[in-house]
């Protein structure tokens, strides 16, 4: 399999003045056990591990989170009120409060708590807050985990991919039986006129930074 090259400075290796290789991409069967393994690679630091895991609407990604059986802080619930910017602004990082997000990482990785906010997928505005604890290893997941105002806080970074076709089948299966709250003629506009035009401007600097790639075909 041809390895491309990244024009993009690698995070574990910021001061290359070469290209270096961009990670062959691996079966979603394979994630996990590759992940496990990258992350016993890393070089000792403190005691906290922290993973973000990005990719477009339906792809695995909050899967593949969960089955990694550590603590998820969803980049989604930093997303604004939907009612308080425009139509095609939703998903724009530009109005998501990841600082905030940055500023709960960091304390997770000090060994702190966090009190992180929960974001609803039924009313599109935030509904509260729960309580992170610090653990061995806490997952960042969501469309903007590997943002550039997140990427420096995160150890190890995961790109997950799936075709559009599969990602909207999932996310029509969500509004079909009750998991999310626009019913399926409106979250197919979104995804048609947000989600992935929001996304697809970040695609590629996403996928330069992420040091494991995964294809979700199934």
């Amino acid at each position: 399999m041809q390895i491309m090259l990244s024009k993009f400075a690698h995070p574990l290796w910021p001061n290359t003045l070469h290209p270096v290789p961009a990670p062959t991409p691996i079966p979603f069967s394979a994630a996990h056990s590759a992940i496990r393994a990258a992350l016993a690679a890393l070089p000792p630091s403190s005691p906290t591990r922290t993973i973000g895991i990005t990719g477009p609407v339906g792809s695995g990604k909050s899967t593949l989170a969960r089955a990694l059986e550590a603590p998820i802080v969803p980049s989604d619930h930093y997303l604004p009120d939907y009612t308080l910017v425009s139509y095609l602004d939703r998903d724009d990082p530009a109005f998501a409060d990841l600082p905030l997000l940055a500023q709960h990482l960091t304390l997770l990785r000090r060994g702190q708590s966090a009190r992180i906010p929960i974001w609803s997928f039924h009313t599109h505005r935030r509904e509260g807050t729960t309580l992170i604890d610090p653990a061995p290893l806490i997952i960042c997941e969501g469309i903007h985990a590997l943002h550039p105002t997140i990427r420096p806080h995160l150890d190890l970074a995961i790109y997950v991919d799936a075709p559009a076709n599969t990602r909207w089948a999932r996310w029509e299966n969500l509004e079909r039986t009750g998991q999310r709250g626009w019913g399926i003629d409106h979250a197919h506009q979104h995804f048609n006129e947000v989600a992935e035009p929001t996304f697809n401007r970040w695609a590629n600097q996403y996928q330069a930074t992420a040091d494991i790639l995964v294809v979700n075909a199934g």
